[in-house]
């Protein structure tokens, strides 16, 4: 359930604050640059602290995210050319990924961040899940903030907001939460980007009011799928990245194709 909502969150955050529809963590570098975090300070410091693990995740996952919003400068203002460039950035800093571990023999460690599933999950590892929580409430304390930062940095300093602060805060908010759910479960594609689309649709762009409904929807859809994965092919476990990454590519395809009419 805190995954689901959590990582919905994040997804609409990005959305409004990068004014791109069409991206989530996973899509701008922030999952693999966390899993990238995670490696390296398992390889270079293994007796260490999970929480050491996370925090070093975050600080990874920003400065992934940093250098993508340096790419995104240069980029032609097109919707579609964002995501573009965000996937196959996120794909190389994968391939290095793989290629340390491979190099380390974690390839098989690697696998577990890169592959969502919840059957791994112990006590005394799933508690960390309950900071994004925490996380979430400050993004809904910031949500007009937010929001007015998404209109742009001339009507955000006319109306007395600090455009670059809050960005950054919201990407901040976003890397730890995309670090302690690789971290804890490992990545989870397209709940970011179908969810917030899903409501913001329905119900357009207002974050604050739409902000418990997002939350609801991701969770509800993390928890089908958690269910579907246990039930399709019982007693085995199918992956909770496997399932939702089927259905999340047909509903945004479904939405995608719609347009408007949804």
């Amino acid at each position: 359930i805190l995954v689901g909502a959590t990582l919905s969150v994040s997804g609409m955050v990005l959305q409004i604050v990068l004014k791109n529809r069409f991206i989530e963590p996973s899509m701008i570098g922030a999952s693999q640059s966390a899993a990238v975090g995670i490696l390296i300070a398992s390889l270079c410091f293994p007796a260490m602290p999970l929480i050491f693990k996370m925090s070093f995740a975050t600080v990874t996952a920003l400065i992934g995210m940093a250098i993508f919003m340096l790419l995104m400068r240069n980029l032609p203002h097109q919707k579609l050319m964002l995501p573009l460039v965000g996937i196959i950035f996120g794909n190389i800093i994968e391939a290095v990924t793989t290629f340390i571990a491979y190099e380390t023999d974690s390839l098989q460690l690697l696998s577990v961040w890169f592959a969502g599933d919840f059957s791994g999950v112990l006590a005394g590892r799933y508690e960390l899940l309950w900071l994004t929580a925490a996380l979430a409430v400050i993004i809904y304390i910031l949500a007009d903030q937010l929001s007015i930062a998404g209109l742009g940095q001339n009507i955000s300093t006319s109306l007395g907001i600090n455009y670059h602060q809050m960005t950054w805060i919201a990407l901040i908010i976003v890397a730890m939460i995309t670090a302690v759910i690789v971290v804890t479960i490992g990545q989870i594609p397209f709940i970011g980007l179908v969810v917030p689309n899903i409501v913001s649709r329905l119900a357009g762009d207002r974050l604050r009011q739409n902000l418990p409904v997002v939350v609801l929807l991701g969770a509800n859809l993390i928890l089908m799928c958690d269910i579907l994965g246990r039930v399709v092919n019982d007693p085995f476990e199918v992956p909770i990245s496997t399932i939702f990454g089927i259905v999340g590519t047909v509903i945004f395809l479904y939405l995608l194709f719609r347009g408007k009419k949804v």
